[in-house]
């Protein structure tokens, strides 16, 4: 390990108390895809494998930072996941849950925790490890998981708001944080592939004139959102009524799985399942709103793996006007 890690790790054991966000050294490989940061929000921590379709979890409030690495190499998921363990239990931290892929419950844990979407977080169903660790009022989970020939690792971080620190690099990260800025995206053309944070989203609306609903959750196999509440609702809500002069499009999209006869009725359907949530949970003028669904004719990613078909399962909201 190199002597800036020993330092890092030898400071985290002395001083636990002391540290703000746990703070991990990735190896060198790591290439840094994307950070975002929410103010104050609310994180339900995995504490246990999935059981009847259900993750047990435990909550924790407060700046919730999102980052995610893509890590070149060999090595697998285990021999990323396993110095960072190690870190954070030098941090202080006491470790919740630690598991692979099967143990942790596969496919149904995989779409039961808060995964950032792709391709900026890619999971193999069969080959992830998961680990999640709490200090006090502070928690963090890691997920790592081999796919497309790289290794992906997501942490996120919750720290409590009245205290938590600015979100700083890694120890031994000196690269470019390409998610800093959702700006930059829009401003090169790239598909909006990551999760819009309430306060940019009327951005994002205004500017680019469409936006990916990238927290909305549906039910496992059907067209029906899962109960919970959406940040990304909440703020179309808020911008209704604050721009009477817009109208918004509700549009379902769909990976290349079945015909597109059909995608274009599930696509429809989930779009009018966003609508039905957005007016009647969050008092949207549903006058307002329109749904469309199509298919899979709009792709964001490549519908040949299972990461790009996932991301191209979306909801989008495109900005009208009277």
């Amino acid at each position: 390990m190199p002597l800036k890690h020993l330092i890092a790790a030898a400071a985290a054991a002395l001083l636990p108390g002391l540290l703000g966000a746990a703070e991990l050294s990735l190896p060198d490989s790591a290439a840094r895809v994307s950070k975002r940061v929410t103010a104050l929000g609310v994180y339900q921590l995995p504490i246990g494998s999935e059981d009847a379709d259900k993750v047990p979890s435990e909550r924790f409030e407060g700046q919730i930072t999102r980052r995610t690495w893509r890590v070149e190499g060999r090595d697998t998921v285990l021999q990323i996941l396993a110095p960072l363990r190690d870190q954070l239990k030098q941090q202080g931290y006491e470790v919740r849950l630690d598991c692979a892929a099967r143990d942790c419950g596969g496919f149904g844990f995989r779409f039961g925790i808060e995964v950032v979407p792709a391709p900026d977080m890619m999971v193999d169903v069969s080959r992830y490890h998961f680990l999640s660790a709490a200090r006090g009022a502070e928690a963090v989970s890691v997920l790592v998981s081999r796919a497309g020939g790289a290794a992906f690792v997501q942490v996120i971080n919750v720290h409590p708001a009245a205290t938590a620190p600015s979100a700083g690099k890694p120890a031994g990260q000196a690269q470019k944080d390409p998610g800093q800025a959702q700006t930059g995206q829009a401003q090169t053309g790239q598909a909006q592939t990551g999760p819009v944070r309430p306060v940019e989203l009327a951005k994002v609306l205004q500017v680019r004139g469409h936006a990916v609903l990238t927290d909305l959750v549906f039910e496992s196999g059907s067209t029906r959102l899962r109960d919970g509440q959406y940040d990304s609702l909440k703020e179309l809500a808020v911008f209704l009524t604050d721009h009477p002069q817009y109208r918004l499009l509700l549009v379902g999209h769909t990976d290349t799985v079945g015909s597109q006869a059909q995608n274009v009725g599930i696509s429809k359907r989930r779009a009018q399942s966003v609508k039905d949530r957005l007016t009647k949970a969050y008092e949207a003028d549903t006058a307002r709103i329109d749904v469309a669904g199509a298919g899979f004719l709009a792709p964001i990613a490549s519908n040949l793996i299972p990461e790009g078909r996932e991301a191209n399962r979306r909801v989008e909201a495109v900005l009208l006007t009277d």
